[in-house]
């Protein structure tokens, strides 16, 4: 069964300078399950159908001037239905009028309410952006998360490998770590993956034979970074003698990550190798693929012409 995360309103409200009109008994305590919002204009208008009363509630001016065309009484009927439906939040924007039915309603139904001069567009996007993050199906996998050429490359492989000391050689190259060992990974958008580090571990890379080091105190900050989207997979293993590896590089692979398809590599490690240098070399490949050039079908499309021109 799928684990369901929540995000506290509090710290929504504080991330976004919310002014807090009325908070409500339990404000502190309550948790948005959904990273969806929801501005009201049907309900007001009567349709409840389909109404999700766990989505944050945003109030435009739009909204506000629907509401004036009603006398108080049934103004104030119309908030009420809304807020007896006990939704998380409701956020008057733009400096819309804060109308007195709204703080009435708010006491009365014990739900917080906010006001914001920003306009109504932006806080939308601004809490879907901060629930959809919060609330990101995620999933820990072990292996190390670089920034190379501003691609996420994560690295992959049994212990011991040298996923680790690869990452440093890369940090010396000017790259960024985001995580060593344990890699947090969210599905942010339907085909986007963001990776993090664990917070107790984060800027630590453990290396064999020295122990743990503190790339941010040795490298700089600017070694470093919090977050990253992930855009390719190396997969490092043992070379093994008589094993088939693509020399080419036509057939793409890929890995499936909460059920997000990205692409991946495979790359045997053997002494002589210098694994940083391939790994940069990987990442600007991809970043051609990225922009629609393919240097491996190039290469083929350039043979079967010339084998073609042999034959004619």
């Amino acid at each position: 069964m799928e684990r369901e995360y929540s995000y506290k309103l509090k710290t929504l409200a504080e991330e976004l300078k919310l002014n807090i009109v009325y908070p409500s008994i339990d404000y502190e305590q309550i948790l948005i399950y959904t990273g969806d919002v929801h501005r009201p204009g049907l309900q007001l208008a009567g349709f409840y159908d389909y109404f999700d009363p766990t989505r944050v509630q945003i109030i435009g001016r739009m909204e506000t001037a629907f509401l004036h065309k009603f006398d108080d009484a049934e103004r104030k009927a119309k908030i009420d239905i809304l807020m007896s439906k006990k939704v998380p939040a409701l956020i008057v924007c733009h400096d819309a009028e804060l109308m007195p039915e709204y703080i009435e309603a708010a006491e009365k139904y014990d739900v917080s309410l906010f006001s914001t001069s920003q306009n109504t567009s932006d806080v939308m996007a601004a809490v879907i952006g901060i629930l959809r993050k919060a609330l990101a199906t995620r999933v820990t996998r072990h292996g190390v998360l670089v920034e190379v050429y501003g691609l996420g490359v994560l690295l992959m492989g049994e212990s011991g490998v040298g996923k680790s000391e690869a990452a440093i050689e890369l940090l010396k190259r000017g790259h960024r770590l985001i995580a060593d060992d344990a890699v947090e990974i969210k599905r942010i958008d339907n085909n986007v993956l963001e990776g993090t580090a664990p917070e107790l571990i984060r800027h630590y890379v453990e290396l064999r034979g020295i122990g743990v080091i503190d790339v941010r105190q040795i490298f700089g900050v600017g070694a470093v970074k919090a977050r990253q989207n992930i855009h390719l997979v190396v997969n490092l293993e043992p070379w093994r003698e008589g094993m088939l590896y693509d020399r080419l590089g036509i057939n793409e692979q890929h890995m499936t990550i909460l059920e997000v398809d990205v692409p991946a590599l495979t790359i045997p490690v053997k002494p002589g190798r210098n694994l940083a240098i391939i790994l940069e070399v990987a990442a600007m490949n991809q970043r051609q693929k990225f922009m629609g050039y393919n240097a491996a079908l190039e290469f083929t499309r350039q043979i079967n012409k010339h084998f073609d021109e042999k034959l004619s």
